[in-house]
């Protein structure tokens, strides 16, 4: 949450600042005027700011005696200063966010085969709340005041700062990750941030977000994987809610969790026992009551709609659709 004037922590450390600036100048002001050495010196001025009461090392003069008490005007002001900031600390749950903070950076650091989000705008928050549906692991990096807050408040991990930045990226752990999708709105984020996270992690998915195709072709030279432009997918979206509203309110029930029916995408483990056989002879639909709606063979196209003797290859990625339950089933099994 952003603050008005100084913040609890740095009313601190002003007054720790003000504190040591008094104990310094007090000992070199007393050496001087008191012809006193360092360590008497030093001891006058702690037990003056300490106001334990102890005697003097030796009688004042009149200008020493002012000075002490400019010393004590000083430190009273002080101190109340640091009991103010000290209340204020722990009462907006300055110590509560450093613990949940340090909590936070000690899960971040065990992600492993993550999701990485940049970006927490509209797009960002919209792939956040399709992962937390999910329940895939994954990590928001964000830069703005008003989006962590939000974070914050969700329970979401990240990491505060700009995604284009190497060690950002390396305390969201993009070496161990598994996908990156960025939704920064600026094109040349996008372009250096795909450039960066590609150099270092080759085995990384990356998605990026483009407002045109010429930025689609920058992004993929860069090395995205995938470029989504969400301006063309709305426009789509919205012809064909124009011309075919059902198979829209369709597509939106099995995206956004609004029925049983769902769409899965699996990956043939090589030892499967699909292996080599046709969709009518692995008996998926029979066995699973699940329907397999594309196969994607490694370096090919997707082919949509296969015939029931297409073959199903080691590391073939096939599309389903089926209930949320059957499809877990199936998941699992070949998982």
């Amino acid at each position: 949450m952003a603050h008005d004037g100084l913040t609890p922590t740095r009313k601190l450390l002003l007054s720790s600042l003000i504190l040591t600036t008094i104990l310094l100048g007090g000992t070199i002001g007393l050496s001087i005027l008191e012809n006193l050495d360092i360590i008497d010196a030093l001891y006058m001025t702690i037990i003056t700011i300490s106001t334990v009461g102890f005697g003097e090392v030796k009688e004042l003069s009149h200008s020493g005696r002012i000075f002490i008490m400019i010393i004590i005007v000083f430190s009273l002001a002080t101190v109340a200063l640091s009991a103010s900031a000290l209340g204020q600390f722990v009462l907006e749950g300055e110590l509560r966010k450093i613990m949940g903070r340090k909590k936070m950076q000690t899960k971040i650091k065990k992600l492993s085969n993550h999701y990485i989000i940049a970006g927490f705008g509209r797009v960002g928050r919209q792939v956040a709340e399709a992962f937390m549906r999910r329940k895939v692991p994954f990590i928001v990096i964000e830069k703005d005041n008003a989006a962590l807050n939000q974070l914050d408040a969700e329970g979401i991990l990240y990491v505060e700062g700009p995604a284009i930045e190497d060690d950002i990226l390396l305390t969201a752990g993009v070496e161990k990750a598994k996908v990156l999708v960025s939704t920064l709105p600026e094109e040349s984020d996008n372009v250096y941030l795909a450039l960066t996270a590609r150099h270092m992690n080759a085995d990384l998915h990356i998605i990026c977000r483009a407002d045109n195709p010429a930025g689609e072709k920058k992004l993929k030279r860069a090395g995205a994987n995938y470029v989504v432009s969400p301006h063309i997918l709305g426009g789509m979206r919205m012809a064909t809610a124009s011309l075919r509203p059902n198979v829209v309110d369709f597509m939106q029930m099995t995206a956004m969790g609004g029925s049983e029916i769902g769409i899965e995408e699996v990956s043939v483990p090589e030892n499967s026992r699909l292996t080599g056989k046709s969709l009518i002879d692995s008996k998926i639909k029979a066995d699973y009551g699940v329907t397999v709606i594309g196969i994607k063979k490694a370096g090919q196209q997707m082919k949509i709609n296969p015939p029931p003797d297409a073959i199903i290859g080691s590391k073939d990625i096939l599309v389903l659709v089926g209930s949320s339950s059957q499809l877990e089933k199936f998941t699992v099994e070949m998982g």
